[in-house]
């Protein structure tokens, strides 16, 4: 009988943690269209966003209430006019942790500003090297220029840069060795995730191939030990190369795997709503206090939106039928 190659290692039953990392969707807006995260056509987009002063006081108000890792994300980070000032003012703020989620369009552009800024981890989303599925997929995207920034992101030297790829049955699943090994030649660590059924990507659920499935595709090129995460980054699991040991590929099992009750995680939108949960289309408004420079009163408010978090008990994440609600380029993905 063949050995089942575990993705997600069970656990024991974990207390509910502080929140100690975020999420900052500093923009609603991106220049992709990717079929499983934004509707076609009919889309509205938030006019009353955070500027730069109330970002400051929303991270003063993050930090002072326990939050020690930052992630930016969008919609498209990288469209934000303000990114590299944002991200020189996190990395002087204290913050234990700074890294970035982008879809890599403007990174050949902007990759050695945000290094020189103080950025030192960066996550980008690669579906496909096929141009005309990227195309496809993207509605219009040029594979050719997220290539270039990444080739440009590995050239100025971050410490360590992770490729996220969301595996759709039928349409890049035989890919995922050929990501794998464009990854590991440039030093990158390829990442496959689930695709969770949040906002449109609940219309493609008969895609879904899990995260036990990608792993036993890649079989030849991995060890058998179990999966293990890093420590304060995550749900992500990792296995080693089978003939490199520094070589690893990472799974991210929100479908399949809800690991609610571990979160430390929560989500502040670009108009100033914290989310304690990816899965909750609403959010606590901090809004005027983070323009007014009330950082008492962020801190309060992300008190009372970690009080609102569901019970992990029960909580089934982003298979909940509410997550069908959210907007990922609004709440960040």
């Amino acid at each position: 009988m063949a050995t089942r190659l575990a993705v997600y290692p069970e656990t024991s039953s974990q207390a509910r943690r502080p929140p100690r990392s975020v999420r900052l969707s500093i923009t609603d807006r991106c220049d992709l269209a990717c079929l499983y995260c934004r509707a076609q056509g009919g889309e509205r987009h938030v006019q009353d966003r955070l500027d730069l002063a109330a970002w400051r006081t929303v991270i003063q108000g993050l930090l002072k209430a326990g939050i020690r890792r930052v992630r930016i994300t969008g919609g498209e980070p990288l469209l934000h006019r303000d990114l590299v000032r944002l991200v020189g003012e996190i990395a002087a703020s204290g913050a234990e942790d700074l890294a970035l989620t982008t879809n890599g369009t403007r990174l050949c552009d902007l990759a050695p500003a945000l290094r020189e800024a103080g950025l030192r981890r960066l996550n980008v989303s690669l579906d496909t090297l096929d141009p005309q599925r990227f195309a496809a997929l993207t509605r219009g995207g040029r594979l050719d220029r997220v290539l270039q920034g990444i080739d440009r992101a590995v050239t100025v030297g971050f410490d360590e840069i992770k490729l996220n790829t969301v595996v759709l049955r039928g349409t890049n699943d035989d890919e995922v060795e050929r990501i794998t090994r464009f990854a590991w030649d440039r030093g990158l660590v390829p990442r496959f995730l689930e695709l969770m059924p949040v906002g449109e990507g609940a219309k493609f659920r008969d895609r879904l191939v899990s995260g036990q499935e990608v792993r036993e595709r890649l079989a030849q090129l991995l060890t058998t030990e179990p999966a293990r995460g890093e420590e304060n980054r995550g749900p992500a699991v990792y296995v080693r190369g089978r003939h490199d040991p520094k070589q690893r590929v990472g799974f991210i099992t929100g479908a399949t795997h809800a690991f609610c009750k571990a979160c430390d995680r929560l989500r502040v939108t670009c108009d100033g709503a914290i989310h304690p949960c990816l899965a909750m289309p609403t959010g606590l408004s901090i809004g005027k206090a983070a323009r007014s420079g009330d950082v008492i009163g962020v801190v309060t408010s992300v008190r009372k939106a970690w009080e609102q978090r569901p019970d992990g008990e029960t909580w089934r994440g982003c298979s909940e039928d509410i997550a069908q609600q959210v907007s990922l380029r609004h709440v960040g993905g």
